[in-house]
């Protein structure tokens, strides 16, 4: 039972990386289009003072926990906090080239915030349980 759990924790990691890379490099809001029909609206999930950025937190938030947990598995921990931070940076950092998609430093800070949050939380977690 253990090993299905781990396996469904790498599987929905490498499912999420996925889903990340194509809905980066689409040339326009693949939910917006889903939600509203309108490839040009991005979605909010949650109002906020910072607009729909915050859905990159939730999701870069979401993606870490998960690449942590699969990485902790193969003790490799200091790496995906690594991959992961690079891959927010370089994403965003693309939209500058990719039709429709402009480059937003609210975004790319959403998305630093929260891969370094979670890794944080986990290396408090690791801290006070050794």
């Amino acid at each position: 039972m253990k090993n299905n759990i781990l396996k469904f924790i790498i599987y929905l990691y490498y499912l999420f990386l996925v889903v990340l890379l194509i809905i980066y490099l689409y040339p326009g809001s693949i939910i917006g289009y889903l939600l509203y029909g309108d490839l040009s609206k991005q979605p909010n999930l949650v109002n906020s003072p910072i607009g729909t950025s915050i859905n990159h937190f939730f999701y870069f938030s979401c993606l870490t926990f998960l690449g942590l947990i699969y990485n902790l598995i193969e003790r490799k921990f200091i790496s995906s906090f690594l991959f992961l931070l690079i891959l927010s940076f370089s994403l965003e950092l693309l939209h500058f080239f990719i039709p429709n998609r402009t480059f937003e430093i609210n975004d790319l800070l959403a998305n630093i915030v929260g891969v370094v949050s979670i890794f944080l939380l986990f290396k408090l977690k690791i801290k006070f349980t050794l």
